[in-house]
């Protein structure tokens, strides 16, 4: 049994597509689960219990947990527009984990407490910034191609 389906897109082109998940992807979506569930719970106690604390921080928090279930999502079905919300998901997240964590070192006030995404990600073991790496070389690398 092959892993390799041939896909016909809207132009008539065939294209190889893989199929299978592999170890890679089912690592990716499990992390992508888990952080999407810290993320979200965090925030959303942190936003009832003390948002006045540092509203910048845990908004972030927020929206990187909705980005986390979105790319769970986009990863878990990824086939047709779902494979496009991944990629923009997770090239989302990429640009806010380095934007939010350049800002936490360069203007820290900004910050009185910690987002997912400051520090790069240094409060989730730096997960938040490698993720959307291996997730955006994963979506490449099982990119349908055309058929020769």
């Amino acid at each position: 049994m092959s892993n390799v389906d041939q896909v016909t897109t809207g132009t008539g082109e065939v294209t190889a597509s893989t199929e299978r998940l592999g170890g890679l992807g089912k690592v990716l979506i499990s992390a992508y689960i888990v952080l999407a569930l810290a993320a979200t719970f965090r925030s959303v106690y942190q936003i009832i219990s003390k948002f006045d604390e540092a509203p910048v921080a845990y908004s972030l928090s927020a929206l990187a947990g909705v980005v986390y279930i979105v790319a769970s999502i986009a990863l878990i079905k990824r086939h047709g527009v779902w494979r496009k919300i991944a990629w923009i998901a997770l090239s989302f997240e990429l640009v806010g984990v380095l934007v939010v964590g350049t800002l936490s070192f360069t203007v820290p006030q900004y910050f009185a407490h910690a987002s997912v995404w400051s520090q790069f990600g240094s409060g989730y073991v730096w997960i938040p910034l490698v993720l959307p790496v291996l997730g955006l070389i994963w979506l490449w690398r099982t990119r349908p191609v055309a058929k020769a």
